[in-house]
């Protein structure tokens, strides 16, 4: 986490903190267009580390946004996990329905804006979920998972 916060610091970003060995990583920027920021950081990464490495920015308003939705009545229950997972754009409306549509006993989606939301009863290493039919075939694009519980966490600690 050391390296990805310097190599974020070459970029001339502010205010660099690591959270974890999350891969999260928080910074203030003069630069405003989201994708603008997100193609920066990815050329640089891909440059430095030589792989490419996806990245999904959000500000701090929409960090908190998210941090402080239940988006399932369940959610904060025992043996109850809930991932956000980050896109670059908005699903289309047909691919958000479908997503929200696919159920399995242990699992259930949510959908809004840029982010979508996935509730398991099972260990997450136990889901077959994403090895169903119904997801597979929906082919969705790139995104980033995140357990919404480090990303309260991460709120509380550096923006919130």
């Amino acid at each position: 986490m050391s390296r990805l916060k310097a190599l974020l610091e070459e970029l001339g970003f502010s205010d660099v903190a690591t959270f974890i060995a999350s891969g999260n990583v928080i910074f203030s920027s003069e630069m405003k267009d989201r994708g603008e920021l997100e193609t920066l950081i990815a050329k640089h990464l891909e440059r430095s580390l030589g792989y490419r490495v996806d990245t999904f920015v959000r500000t701090t308003d929409e960090v908190g946004e998210i941090a402080r939705m239940k988006t399932f009545p369940e959610e904060g229950q025992e043996q109850i996990t809930v991932h956000v997972g980050f896109l670059h754009e908005a699903l289309t409306p047909e691919i958000a329905r479908k997503l929200a549509a696919v159920r399995t006993p242990d699992d259930e989606f949510r959908v809004r804006e840029r982010e979508f939301y996935w509730l398991t009863r099972a260990r997450v290493s136990d889901s077959k979920v994403w090895r169903s039919p119904a997801i597979k075939s929906l082919r969705l694009p790139t995104s980033s998972l995140r357990n919404m519980t480090s990303l309260r966490k991460l709120f509380a600690k550096h923006i919130g």
